[in-house]
């Protein structure tokens, strides 16, 4: 395992991933923004903003007396992020910010000026994610809202459950533990909170589960089959699994894919605070 605090997205930004990444916030933003339930008029920061399909959909959500500030490492993500907000009409929307989750690039003067601080997966791959968490405690005002979502990967479920799979995601969740990220970190969401200095105030589920016959099957099959197949070079490189039973795996998700009765059970976990 890593000792770095360094933080390191298992993912990549190459152009499949974006568009898996694209596909899982098709059917994910309207779960995550029935939660956030942002006011008319907040000041939001949202860090790990990614493409930014949910951060300008929180955008939209405030107004147009509302602003939006999407912070985000990778230069990748954010020249898409525009790109797609250019496309959809929207490019004045929000503002990007190319920055750390460890060292917010933010002035002096909008620390302490927002009314709600947003992360969904970014946590899960930080190896120190309290510093995180007390970053954005310390950028909201007082009474403040602060939300974290997040993945406790032990979660997942198939149905009916391809036989290889369970040790496949055993495996996957190692690839996080290697590189020092915490595979589980959900389930101390509002522990994190607390330890940040923000009082608890909530916690839930964001479902993002399905089945087959749901409209939404076909873009969680295309999410979860970007996820194993870009895997494969850490968890067959790294010796967690021979290719040949990872190949397996795989052939055996899409098996389950065409039963009649596949169903995947998954929800993040979702954990509200205020400062």
């Amino acid at each position: 395992m890593s000792n770095s605090t360094q933080s390191v997205y298992i993912h990549g930004s190459a152009p499949e991933e974006q568009k898996r990444l694209s596909v899982l916030n098709s059917f994910m933003n309207g779960p995550s923004l029935r939660e956030i339930a942002v006011r008319p008029g907040e000041r939001i920061l949202d860090i790990g903003c990614g493409l930014g399909q949910l951060t300008r959909g929180m955008a939209l959500a405030a107004g147009p007396g509302g602003c939006v500030l999407g912070i985000e490492r990778d230069a990748k993500q954010i020249e898409e992020a525009r790109r797609q907000a250019r496309e959809a009409g929207q490019e004045n929307l929000v503002e990007l910010r190319q920055g750390d989750a460890y060292e917010l690039p933010l002035q002096s003067e909008e620390w302490g000026s927002f009314d709600m601080a947003h992360a969904r997966f970014v946590l899960e791959h930080v190896p120190d994610p309290l510093r995180v968490v007390r970053s954005m405690v310390r950028a909201v005002k007082p009474g403040g809202r602060v939300i974290l979502e997040d993945d406790d990967h032990d979660v997942l479920r198939l149905w009916p459950e391809p036989p290889h799979f369970a040790a496949f995601w055993s495996t996957y969740m190692k690839t996080y533990e290697r590189v020092g990220n915490d595979p589980h970190v959900g389930r101390k969401l509002v522990a994190l909170l607390e330890q940040a200095g923000a009082s608890p105030t909530r916690n839930t589920w964001v479902f993002f589960g399905t089945c087959r016959g749901q409209e939404n099957f076909g873009a969680a099959v295309t999410n979860f089959d970007g996820i194993i197949r870009f895997s494969r070079g850490d968890i067959v490189g790294n010796g967690l699994l021979d290719p040949a039973t990872f190949d397996l795996c795989y052939e055996e998700f899409h098996e389950w894919s065409r039963h009649p009765a596949a169903s995947l059970w998954y929800a993040i976990c979702y954990a509200e605070g205020r400062k």
